[in-house]
């Protein structure tokens, strides 16, 4: 128990170091570190170094001190709201009344400062947009830039009197473009969510339906057995002390009774531990990707050399052991950035199973009990397991099992 316990914390921390060692969150997911949101944090602020021409013109020396007061109180104001909204919404979201209202204080302050500092002031409609395709619904959003990009345009030429002001190189397109890309990217955002979430529904769904088939299986196993159990224990109390023969046959009948139920759940018990490829496949995945290595490893459902497998059962499960034993040495002790899972029909009515990755390669200390009791499960199935370094370095473990004698390889 205390080392299946370890076991748990260790996957967790190793979990944990591979979603901190992002450089930011996955499209769609939240921060879930500090780290993670500091990371986030100085992303947004590294954006903010455009607004050094506002800043600039603020400490020239150009304007009186009453001026200089009120705008940098208010551009303080413009990059307080600005940081607020991009990050915490965007982390937890805020009510969508408080979202549009700092979208409008946003707009107010970039309309104010434009028009009275002068054109180089103009550069916050372009967080203005940013801010509105990041936060704003996808409708909404392309309004609002619609409307700042032609406020841009008006107060940058000076309501139409500048017709030929660099403004629309300058901050039109640019603005234009931002905001267009932030809408698409929270769309693709939202997408990933509820990707997310769908997929996390999906496997509730089939956990749930796998602990119904349990169930069922408990009771068609053993609910007949058990049922005659009782009876005939009953019936051998009554049969006690007055008819000791018949008291003992029902006595050997519970223990034949018994003894068959106990071989129906061993039986059951075996089948329900021995590995599918489709699901270990699923797990290579989710183990290389929780500790940050880059997989390539096949989808069931999509690619061809899975879904047209046909093994027994025993050879499935040899040969879904052996790619659990694989990834379990990529992720402990490879030290790799990539893994690689191949699967192949052979020419000699055979399925194998190649696991490469660029890590350190062979210990040099021999095959340690992992993949000695793998060589002998595999055996056991009429395979074979081949262990080599890679061609650029790293390890390849290359697991071969034997094709169902009733289905011809494909």
């Amino acid at each position: 128990m205390n080392g299946e316990r370890a076991g748990r914390t260790a996957r967790a921390a190793r979990t944990e170091r591979a979603a901190d060692s992002r450089i930011l969150p996955a499209i769609g997911v939240l921060p879930a570190t500090r780290r993670q949101r500091a990371r986030k944090m100085a992303w947004i602020a590294v954006w903010l170094v455009f607004l050094g021409g506002p800043l600039q013109d603020l400490t020239s020396g150009g304007h009186s001190t009453a001026v200089t007061a009120a705008a940098g109180t208010a551009f303080a104001l413009f990059g307080a709201v600005y940081i607020v909204l991009v990050f915490r919404h965007t982390t937890v979201p805020l009510p969508a009344g408080a979202v549009r209202a700092m979208v409008a204080v946003l707009f107010a302050l970039s309309c104010v400062l434009s028009a009275t500092m002068g054109d180089i002031w103009i550069a916050l409609f372009v967080y203005v947009t940013v801010a509105a395709g990041a936060v704003l619904p996808e409708r909404t959003a392309l309004k609002a830039v619609g409307v700042l990009v032609l406020a841009i345009a008006v107060i940058g030429t000076d309501f139409g009197r500048h017709l030929e002001s660099d403004v629309w190189v300058s901050f039109v397109i640019p603005a234009a473009l931002a905001g267009a890309a932030m809408v698409s990217a929270r769309k693709t955002a939202l997408a990933m969510r509820e990707l997310r979430a769908a997929r996390a529904t999906v496997a509730q769904l089939a956990a749930n339906e796998e602990r119904l088939r349990l169930a069922r299986d408990l009771h068609d196993l053993l609910g007949h057995s058990l049922s005659l159990i009782t009876l005939k224990s009953e019936l051998a109390g009554r049969m006690l002390p007055g008819q000791p023969e018949q008291a003992a046959a029902q006595v050997a009948d519970i223990e034949r009774v018994s003894r068959q139920a106990l071989v129906d759940v061993r039986e059951a018990v075996g089948g329900y531990r021995r590995p599918t490829l489709a699901a270990e496949l699923a797990g290579a995945r989710t183990a290389l990707a929780a500790a940050g290595i880059a997989a390539d490893v096949p989808q069931p459902e999509e690619d061809d050399s899975v879904a047209g497998l046909r093994l027994a059962p025993e050879p499935e499960a040899a040969l879904a052991w052996a790619l659990r034993e694989a990834v379990t040495n990529v992720v402990r002790h490879s030290g790799a950035s990539r893994c690689a899972v191949v699967l192949t029909h052979q020419a000699d009515a055979t399925v194998c199973l190649t696991v490469t990755d660029n890590g350190t390669g062979p210990s040099g200390a021999g095959e340690g009990n992992g993949l000695t009791g793998l060589r002998e499960r595999l055996a056991l199935a009429d395979g074979a397991l081949e262990t080599a370094p890679g061609v650029r370095g790293g390890f390849t473990l290359r697991a071969t099992v034997p094709v169902r004698a009733d289905e011809p390889a494909e």
